[in-house]
């Protein structure tokens, strides 16, 4: 059914809204910039902007859940290609690390959001979503080890989880590169796997 003029309109300005502060973010990064802004360049007023989030951490959410989506999409489809476990993995992996890199302090504080922030809230919980989807895609992958016990399987990809978010948010790592990470995550993980 087509929607209503109302909801027309309500989508409308979340596209705007969403335009808006991703543009902004990539082009100065989250922390410096205001909902103010966000709410002009949307041409919006700021109590509009709060009917469709409460805080900057929102929708920052509500940008890079997509991506993220995206993300797990293409390292989903390179894994069905790779025909070594560890290299699938990392296949599935690989895009996620490049989405969080493209605006460094954004992904850090974008993963912030995603474990602190109040699962209960809907762009919170797609973003914890996408953390599932991602776990189950590399646990379908450990399943190709006939040496991975179902049940292991799924611990050892809840377990590739934090090592990847740890690798990408710790401040020791903000000037490594994707290549980096990745290979940071690589001999992690490769330490898990049975041998």
């Amino acid at each position: 059914m087509p929607l209503g003029r109302r909801e027309r309109n309500k989508q409308e300005k979340l596209d705007r809204i969403v335009a808006a502060a991703s543009e902004l973010f990539a082009e100065h990064g989250v922390d410096e910039v205001t909902t103010q802004q966000i709410a002009d360049k949307a041409d919006i007023g700021t109590g509009t902007l709060f009917l469709y989030v409460k805080t900057k951490g929102e929708l920052l959410l509500l940008v890079q859940n997509a991506k993220y989506v995206e993300a797990l999409e293409r390292g989903r489809a390179d894994a069905e290609t790779v025909p070594g476990v560890l290299d699938a993995v990392l296949a599935i992996v690989r895009p996620i690390v490049e989405c969080n890199r493209i605006q460094i302090d954004n992904g850090r504080t974008y993963l912030r959001e995603m474990v602190f922030g109040d699962p209960e809230e809907p762009r919170h919980g797609a973003a914890l979503a996408i953390v599932a989807q991602t776990e189950e895609a590399v646990a379908a992958v450990l399943r190709r080890d006939e040496r991975v016990a179902e049940g292991d399987a799924a611990t050892l990809a809840h377990i590739v989880s934090a090592v990847m978010f740890l690798s990408m948010a710790a401040s020791v790592n903000i000037a490594l590169s994707v290549e980096e990470i990745v290979q940071d995550i690589r001999g992690q993980v490769e330490v898990l796997l049975p041998h």
